[in-house]
C-alpha cells in the first residue's frame, strides 16, 4: 500500500487469540497488518502462555462481557472509527455472538458510506474432522455469517457451515455456491483444500459473488511443506485482508462489501489477486521457517534428555514457530509463483 505520510493508515479491529510466546492469533495478525501499514487495535479472546499445540499451557479465556467492555471503552473515547475488522479464534458461542454484534454495529454506522467498513471472518472451529471449540459455536457462526463480507474457513469448517461434504473441487464449488446463496456472503475463501490423499498438492478455492449470488470461482494450487506449523490460518487471513484492501480499486471500494462488477472474470477479481499475493508471502515464510527448524533441531535433539517424548515434542514445536520477524520482507514484497485459475461453475 502507499507509504505517503499524508494519508491516514487504514484502521483495523482485530479480535482473536493472544499468546505470550509464539505467533498465532492476534500475535500474527497485528504484526502482519502493522508491517503492511495498517493501524491495528486488538481485542484478545484468550490470553495463553503459548499455543495449545505445545500440549500444555496456562492462561484464561476472555468472557463475552469483557470483550464487549473493551469495545465499549473504545466507543466511549471515540476510538471506534474502524474501516475493517478481522476476527479469528473465538472459543464459545456467546463470545461469537458478542463479536458478531460488534461487527453489526460497526457495519450499521457505516451504512451511509458504502464500502467504508469490511468484516473478514475466519470461523476458527477445527480441522481434519475435529472440533476444537464448543459444539454450540457452529450454529452461533451460522447466525452471524450474514453480516460478514469475507469468510475464510478451512475445508472442514466450510463443510460445517455449508452442510456439504467437500472431497473434490466440484463439491467445494457446491459448498461455496450454497454459502453465497444461503447467507448472501459476498466473498469466500476455502483456505486449504486437499482432495487427493495420494497427492501433496493443495489449493485455495475462492469466489466473489455476482449480483444474483452466483459464484465466480478460482483456485490456486500449491505444494505442501513437510512440517507441522501452527498459526498459518491466522497468517493467511491477515494477509488476505491487507492484500484485498490494496487490490480493490477506488470505484469498487465505495461499493458495499467491495463487490466487483458482474462482468469481472474470476481470475481478475481483487480476491484472486489478493490470494495470489497472500499465498506467496505465506509460502516464502514457511519455507524459511522449515529451513530454520531443520537447522535448529539436530543440535537441540542432541541434548542428553534420554527418551523423553514430551521434551522432544516441545523442542520440535518451538522450532516450528513461524519466523515472522526474521523475514518481514516476504510480507512486504512477495514473489508470486502460483496464479489463480478459473473454475467452471
Amino acid at each position: 500500500m502507499s507509504t505517503d505520510a499524508s494519508q491516514t493508515e487504514p484502521r483495523v479491529l482485530a479480535i482473536a487469540s493472544h499468546v505470550t510466546y509464539g505467533y498465532v492469533g492476534n500475535k500474527v495478525a497485528s504484526f502482519v497488518l502493522q508491517t503492511l501499514g495498517f493501524d491495528v487495535a486488538a481485542i484478545n479472546t484468550v490470553n495463553y502462555s503459548n499455543h495449545t499445540g505445545y500440549g500444555r499451557w496456562t492462561g484464561v479465556r476472555t468472557r463475552p462481557r469483557e470483550i464487549q467492555a473493551l469495545y465499549d471503552g473504545l466507543k466511549q473515547n471515540h476510538l471506534d472509527a474502524f474501516e475493517m475488522m478481522l476476527s479469528g479464534y473465538i472459543p464459545t458461542a456467546d463470545a461469537v455472538l458478542t463479536v458478531g454484534g460488534i461487527a453489526r454495529e460497526l457495519k450499521e454506522h457505516a451504512r451511509s458510506r458504502p464500502g467504508s467498513f469490511f468484516w473478514a471472518l475466519d470461523p476458527v472451529m477445527g480441522d481434519h474432522g475435529n472440533l476444537y471449540v464448543d459444539q454450540e459455536v457452529v450454529p452461533a457462526y451460522k447466525e452471524v455469517l450474514r453480516d460478514a463480507d469475507l469468510i475464510l474457513p478451512n475445508q472442514f469448517e466450510a463443510e460445517l457451515l455449508s452442510g456439504t461434504k467437500i472431497d473434490s473441487l466440484a463439491s467445494a464449488v457446491q459448498a461455496i455456491t450454497l454459502l453465497h446463496q444461503t447467507y448472501h456472503l459476498p466473498h469466500i475463501i476455502i483456505t486449504s483444500a486437499h482432495f487427493d490423499p495420494t497427492s501433496a498438492r493443495r489449493c485455495v478455492v475462492g469466489s466473489s459473488a455476482r449480483g444474483d449470488a452466483s459464484a465466480r470461482v478460482f483456485q490456486i494450487e500449491y505444494g505442501t511443506i513437510d512440517c507441522l506449523f501452527t498459526g498459518t490460518g491466522d497468517l493467511f487471513a491477515a494477509l488476505m485482508l491487507a492484500r484485498l484492501h490494496d487490490a480493490v480499486q477506488t470505484g469498487v471500494r465505495s461499493t458495499p462489501s467491495w463487490r466487483s462488477p458482474d462482468h469481472v472474470p474470476a481470475t481478475e477479481l481483487p480476491l484472486a489477486q489478493a490470494a495470489e499475493q497472500a499465498l506467496a508471502s505465506m509460502q516464502a515464510l514457511l519455507v524459511k521457517t522449515k529451513e530454520a527448524r531443520d537447522r535448529a533441531l539436530p543440535s537441540k535433539l542432541g541434548r542428553d534428555d534420554g527418551d523423553d517424548d514430551t521434551a522432544r515434542h516441545l523442542r520440535e514445536t518451538q522450532a516450528a514457530e513461524v519466523r515472522l520477524v526474521q523475514h518481514a520482507d516476504d510480507l512486504r514484497m512477495p514473489t508470486v509463483r502460483h496464479r489463480a485459475q478459473a473454475v467452471e461453475t
